[in-house]
């Protein structure tokens, strides 16, 4: 009588397949399987380098963005004194003064970046508040992709972080010598981005100007 465990030739392939199959198998099961929770979870997925094509898709959603906008280059404009600037505090019984009322020195993003880079803030923040209103559940996971939708790819995506129901995060729009970047809070109807300043070059880091958010 024949075992099982003699057996040679195309007989006892099919055996060792199944063997390496249940392995296989029991070592998805040991890692979490393919869609179980691993490292950077709380951000999404991992960030991973772009390819080719999409830099160039990202690179062409920028300029379709900032197309209404001027040059590179171009000098701020000089930004107006707000309602709050022209006004002056005056103790009972002074008198207000006859000549104009100096502005305070402005600050904030505005006093750095070109018209460009301001112009494209504008633009950049209008897309992106839109389509984050609409996340229901704004976690990391879900902004990253809502932001890849609109064409921002993940090495431009940074500092994803859940705090509570809301998730922060930073884009690095750079182009071109340009410094702009946005500071974002994705909270569902109540999200916010506001404009930001990074260096010109090098490592893409958020630079204090008065009172730019942190």
């Amino acid at each position: 009588m024949t075992h099982a465990s003699t057996l040679s030739g195309p007989f006892a392939r099919p055996g060792r397949a199944f063997v390496v199959a249940v392995l296989a198998s029991l070592a998805l099961v040991g890692c979490g399987g393919q869609d179980g929770p691993g490292p950077g979870a709380g951000a999404g997925k991992a960030s991973t380098p772009s390819s080719s094509a999409d830099r160039a898709a990202f690179a062409a959603m920028l300029d379709e963005v900032t197309r209404p906008c001027p040059p590179p280059g171009t000098a701020p404009a000089a930004p107006k004194p707000t309602g709050a600037q022209r006004q002056q505090s005056l103790a009972p019984g002074e008198t207000p003064p006859t000549g104009p009322i100096e502005p305070g020195a402005p600050s904030g993003p505005e006093t750095v970046l070109d018209a460009r880079d301001w112009c494209a803030s504008v633009q950049h923040e209008q897309r992106i508040v839109e389509a984050l209103q609409a996340v229901a559940n704004p976690t990391p996971a879900n902004v990253r992709r809502t932001l890849n939708g609109l064409g921002y790819i993940d090495e431009r995506i940074h500092g994803l972080e859940q705090d509570g129901r809301t998730t922060r995060f930073r884009l690095d729009l750079r182009e071109g010598g340009g410094r702009l970047c946005e500071v974002g809070t994705a909270a569902g109807e109540a999200t916010e981005v506001t404009a930001c300043v990074a260096p010109a070059t090098g490592a893409f880091t958020v630079e204090e100007t008065g009172d730019q958010p942190s």
